[in-house]
């Protein structure tokens, strides 16, 4: 056979794109989520300013000079939603850091002292049995509308949750063969719970962080429909609709275009933890 009329050498893919057939949820989710950050992050040196009033330019439809319109003020509507999604990741990312700090501590001593664990139990059990944004507004309610009160008020009832989460995985671990054996061999406490327990816990914990953030950005954009979220100077999603719902009909676009970055935003986050939960899971064979 001459060389011309060998057949052609097929190159095999490179792993990432191997990485991407194998977790198209997780790439997915990712690289949404990665470009709405870019552009949380970008937004003072693209967007505008999101909270100028011109009643000259007021329900002006989408044009090459506003990409979504302006509002019954005004105000550029794109501007206004770069801008709060600066105010929505930041309240999921901060809630799911902190849930998951606190929930992960309390989780571990409910699921190693059995002494701690009925008293602890209950007490996680009686927060979730409040709704979650009843609790939050009662809270902000009582101390003010601010970011960091926000977060405060969406993190107290996810953190039973991660208590639960926590808790279960370390009842099945306590006993484990090699946890007996730090035990009989004299190992610390903290090094035991550090070192043998709490790794067990970090796959799980990292999906259900996501999920978290997710609903941390949507109860935030409820607590900010209902006005009682951040302060109403503040572009946020929420606020956004809100306000703009009495001109849906004559300005469509003031209300899809926050209404769809929540969506989409939400989207990739949930994308990105079913995407996770698969790549982390053992038993589904997408991480050789």
């Amino acid at each position: 056979m001459s060389i011309t009329s060998m057949p052609p050498v097929e190159r095999a893919p490179s792993a990432a794109l191997l990485f991407a057939r194998r977790n198209p949820t997780l790439v997915a989710g990712g690289a949404i989520l990665a470009l709405m950050t870019l552009a949380a992050i970008a937004a003072p040196l693209f967007a505008g300013d999101p909270v100028t009033i011109n009643p000259a330019r007021r329900l002006r439809p989408p044009s090459a000079e506003h990409w979504l319109g302006t509002d019954q003020l005004g105000r550029d509507v794109f501007a206004r939603v770069v801008w709060g999604a600066r105010v929505s990741l930041q309240v999921g990312l901060l809630v799911a850091i902190v849930s998951v700090a606190f929930g992960t501590v309390i989780g571990l001593v409910a699921g190693y002292f059995r002494t701690a664990d009925a008293l602890i139990t209950r007490f996680m059990d009686g927060i979730m049995a409040i709704p979650a944004i009843l609790l939050a507004i009662a809270f902000v309610a009582l101390a003010g509308a601010s970011v960091w009160i926000v977060i405060i008020a969406i993190v107290m009832p996810e953190i039973p949750r991660v208590v639960r989460l926590v808790r279960s995985v370390v009842l099945s671990v306590r006993e484990a063969p090699y946890v007996d054996a730090a035990r009989a061999g004299g190992t610390r406490l903290h090094v035991i719970m550090t070192r043998h327990i709490l790794p067990s816990t970090i796959a799980p914990l990292i999906v259900q962080a996501t999920y978290i953030c997710a609903a941390a950005i949507i109860v935030e954009s409820a607590l900010s429909f209902l006005g009682a979220g951040v302060p109403p100077e503040t572009p946020t999603w929420g606020s956004m609709i809100a306000q703009s719902r009495s001109f849906l009909s004559r300005a469509p676009w003031t209300v899809f275009a926050p209404g769809f970055a929540l969506a989409l935003v939400v989207l990739s986050v949930n994308l990105l933890g079913d995407g996770l939960r698969d790549w982390l899971d053992p038993r589904s064979g997408r991480r050789g």
